[in-house]
């Protein structure tokens, strides 16, 4: 049987309904105070542990998908192509020979091949970029090891594609110096002090 005061206690508790029930399912749907997370126990042996929120774990799984290295590869190829290919450029005008009496050149025909030279460098290394930076990805997340041989293969297939283009012996020969390169670069990233 329940007393008067617990009756009493019951009805002070109450806070959507008058009914007791009601009132229960309210507070159990609208106002549930009961936290899950904060009975969760983490040693924290290394160090202060923060448990990741559901939008930290949406950046970091977006982060880390192969689609966005592959772009900001590209993005980052095309602005270091670009750097290159203004200095290029720059360097290496195309001059007209005094002696044989051509028309000099304009500073406008002098822009457009500075501009010219420039895109194509960026889009080289944009493409080389993308495509390197999206078959290590995916080669790494099929392995599921990252280590010095998915850079390698990568290097190889890149190198593959490029040559591809004048033959298929310029391929071979593409991959094989790629792959080189790449295993080369990434042996020094890895153990340099």
């Amino acid at each position: 049987m329940t007393t008067s005061s617990e009756v009493q206690k019951s009805e002070d508790k109450r806070i959507f309904f008058e009914n007791a029930q009601m009132d229960s399912m309210a507070q159990h749907f609208v106002g549930n105070l009961y936290r899950y997370r904060e009975n969760i126990v983490i040693p924290t042996s290394n160090g202060p542990v923060q448990i990741k929120t559901n939008e930290e774990k949406m950046i970091e799984k977006t982060v880390e998908s192969c689609a966005f290295k592959s772009i900001t590869a590209c993005v980052m190829g095309y602005g270091l192509g670009a750097a290159i290919g203004l200095f290029s450029a720059s360097v290496n005008p195309s001059l007209t020979d005094p002696l044989l009496h051509e028309k000099k050149q304009t500073a406008r025909e002098i822009l457009r091949d500075m501009r010219k030279t420039t895109h194509g460098y960026a889009k080289n290394f944009a493409m080389i970029g993308m495509v390197f930076s999206g078959v290590e990805c995916t080669i790494e997340s099929y392995r599921g090891v990252t280590d010095w041989r998915n850079g390698t293969y990568a290097g190889g297939v890149t190198g593959g594609l490029i040559g591809l283009r004048a033959g298929v012996k310029a391929g071979i020969v593409g991959a094989a110096g790629f792959a080189a390169f790449s295993t080369v670069i990434d042996y020094y990233m890895r153990h340099r002090l």
